[in-house]
């Protein structure tokens, strides 16, 4: 397969898969708290890669040891937990329509750490779609609360830290195969932080195998073994065949997926919140022509 078709390919597919994301971790957060569902995300998926990564340990590069941890901190360790925390606050539609940021946090990153050259255009489309943001932090239904900037915050900071993951990943760790990478990011780099993390909320000596934790626990493994180990590996390799902002652009098409499974479940938009998508969609589409680079040959 050629690398233009499968990156479109790979592109559809993570949309479907963490579009799907948000609501279950809607529905996860319904059995557990938000630290043991973000603890629980990477635990489990650290588990099932596990025998890879005993099998390939040889094949990393001890030279990239910071740069792997940079990259599963910010990508797969810290939004699994900040998603949760807000989503007590805010709809699974309105996470993923906030995640579509992501490819102005690539631009804004790309600029910052990597010396990529942002253009006129990316600025006015990132201003757009911060228009499009702060519509839907105030322009809830009155019966549930129009204020809604914390979790909208901690949304915001979630996607910025992808941003960070992927232009890591995209600069420094190509040399490594996306199963590897995976891999080793969940089994070796994020295995005992996850167990940690779960112990200080108390999880193991609480839970009980009664049918409201099985419950949590099969949506809890699902977007674990689906939204995170399984998206994680396509991920890194849309990253080898594309380009951080192509790659970055799944999040254009998460927020259609996230809102027609809110709909499914009942979650309701106001009208102000319906232009706020709009215009954040709007913002990302105008602003997706290439910068050119300063100093090296990444290209966003």
């Amino acid at each position: 397969m050629n690398a233009d078709k499968e990156k479109w390919i790979l592109l559809i597919v993570l949309s479907i898969i963490w579009g799907s994301s948000f609501i279950l971790i809607k529905k996860s957060l319904n059995h557990f708290n938000p630290y043991q569902v973000g603890a629980l995300r990477v635990l489990i998926a650290g588990i099932i890669l596990m025998p890879i990564a005993i099998s390939k340990y040889k094949l990393f590069p001890k030279r990239y040891l910071k740069w792997l941890i940079l990259a599963a901190l910010t990508g797969n360790f810290i939004p699994m937990f900040l998603f949760p925390i807000a989503e007590t606050k805010v709809s699974s539609s309105i996470a993923g329509i906030i995640n579509s940021m992501m490819p102005i946090f690539v631009i804004i990153v790309g600029s910052l750490l990597w010396k990529f050259e942002t253009t006129k255009r990316q600025i006015t489309g990132t201003l757009i779609s911060f228009t499009g943001v702060c519509l839907l932090a105030f322009g809830g239904n009155s019966e549930e609360g129009s204020f809604k900037l914390i979790p909208i915050l901690l949304l915001l900071l979630a996607t910025l830290c992808y941003a960070v993951s992927t232009t890591t990943v995209k600069s420094k760790l190509m040399e490594i195969s996306s199963t590897v990478l995976s891999a080793f990011v969940f089994s070796f780099v994020l295995f005992l932080p996850s167990i940690i993390a779960l112990l200080s909320t108390g999880f193991f000596s609480t839970f009980r195998f009664d049918k409201n934790n099985l419950t949590g626990l099969m949506f809890v493994s699902l977007l674990s073994i689906f939204g995170t180990g399984l998206a994680m590996m396509m991920n890194y390799r849309l990253l080898k065949v594309s380009s951080p902002l192509f790659a970055s652009t799944v999040t254009l098409l998460m927020p259609i997926v996230a809102i027609i499974w809110g709909i499914l479940d009942g979650e309701k938009l106001s009208i102000l919140q319906f232009v706020g998508t709009g215009i954040i969609i709007a913002g990302l589409i105008f602003l997706r022509k290439k910068p050119t680079l300063k100093k090296n040959k990444n290209i966003l």
